[in-house]
């Protein structure tokens, strides 16, 4: 089969690979009909997330055609379904819990090291998302393999449904909710979101869902910051104003009430900090640019609420620790527990309260993945979201 391949930093490429099995029970064979590029591959691409090795397929975002199955799958051959992006076994301590982004079982024993070490627990398996989280083959390619696909697979039974309506089932759309629910959004409140970003924007859109008053979006690149727009948010470009200064103008000198951090480590932007953080994780030094992080900490109201959906890996430093504990913030992070939210989303969906198309910039073969990939890094006020299609 084809598959995008990491070859190095920013060095991807389509290549000849051995279609996958099946070597357990429960797992099935999947026939992606649609993937996408998310902005966490990215930070692959770029070379910032450990544990990426040469030969790895990568690919979090993926839905397409059951082809087989093993003798402990629920699923049947030619169910179209959506795959997320966490691994999950369904009945550890964590997925009894619904906490299945931290599953104890879906990273294998010979993996788990990495993450133990830099994070006092092993994370669960991912597909697509280095070493780390299992070294599991990802989405970008023809076919794959799902371990556990009794869990996590949702299947569409509406074939009025396109797949770019639901295939962002797969993460960026639960994320985007689990965002705003972390956010502990209350009628009346003011959110802030930094990062227009396929995340950032969905993260908008449910806090409108969940009856924000106010959702300020910021970033500098003008068409995403129209995408916000779009959905009736108010926005703020970076590059033009001071952020902080802004929010508290807009709030009466309060502040927003709960703050979306959308960016994650890879920050942009030529504050001080961030400009020693980029040269730091140019040579190694340091993991994290956290920049929009320490900006949103220091913006959010007293006794406000910090939500973290964007990726992190490693470490980061003049951290605002003191904002943290002297306004009393509370804080809700971690990857995305997809596999609770998918039922909910897909009825609002089909109910036309959630569009999920509108972020859609490029559609392209598997085949021209590479330039896919350049271009949503490169060219991020145009190319806002990629969608491959394998078999085109």
């Amino acid at each position: 089969m084809r598959a995008l391949t990491y070859h190095g930093k920013k060095d991807v490429r389509v290549d000849t690979h051995p279609d996958p099995e099946i070597v357990n029970p429960r797992d099935a064979i999947i026939r992606v009909t649609s993937t996408a590029i998310c902005g966490s591959d990215l930070h692959l691409y770029d070379g910032v997330i450990p544990g990426v090795l040469s030969g790895d397929i990568l690919g979090h975002e993926f839905m397409g055609e059951v082809v087989e199955t093993g003798s402990g799958s629920t699923l049947k051959k030619g169910q179209r379904v959506v795959v997320p992006f966490t691994i999950a076994c369904g009945t550890c301590f964590f997925c009894d819990k619904h906490q299945y982004s931290a599953c104890d079982n879906s990273n294998p024993v010979d993996k788990r090291e990495i993450s133990e070490t830099l994070y006092g627990q092993p994370m669960s398996g991912l597909f697509g998302y280095s070493h780390m989280t299992g070294g599991y083959p990802g989405g970008q390619a023809e076919y794959v393999r799902v371990p556990y696909s009794d869990v996590g697979p949702i299947v569409i039974e509406n074939d009025d449904l396109e797949d770019e309506q639901v295939l962002f089932l797969s993460d960026i759309l639960p994320t985007g909710w689990m965002a705003a629910e972390n956010a502990q959004i209350e009628p009346g409140d003011t959110v802030a979101v930094w990062g227009a970003g396929p995340v950032g924007l969905f993260a908008a859109q449910s806090a409108k869902l969940m009856n924000a008053a106010r959702v300020i979006v910021i970033d500098h690149y003008p068409h995403r910051l129209e995408l916000a727009a779009g959905l009736g948010c108010e926005t703020i470009n970076f590059h033009d104003v001071d952020v902080r200064e802004a929010l508290n103008e807009m709030t009466g000198g309060i502040g927003p009430d709960a703050v979306i951090d959308a960016v994650g480590m890879e920050a942009h932007g030529f504050a001080v900090d961030n400009m020693l953080d980029i040269a730091k994780q140019t040579v190694g030094m340091g993991a994290d640019r956290a920049s929009a992080l320490k900006q949103a900490l220091l913006a959010v109201r007293k006794g406000g609420r910090v939500s973290i959906p964007g990726v992190y890996g490693g470490m980061t430093d003049k951290f605002p620790l003191g904002a943290l504990m002297e306004k009393g913030l509370k804080i809700g992070t971690g990857q995305t527990h997809v596999q609770k939210y998918t039922k909910k989303l897909l009825a609002m969906i089909e109910e036309g309260k959630i569009d999920t198309t509108f972020l859609i910039s490029h559609r392209l073969p598997l085949e021209q993945a590479a330039d896919g990939y350049a271009n949503f890094r490169n060219k991020q006020n145009d190319w806002t979201k990629v969608v491959l299609k394998p078999g085109t």
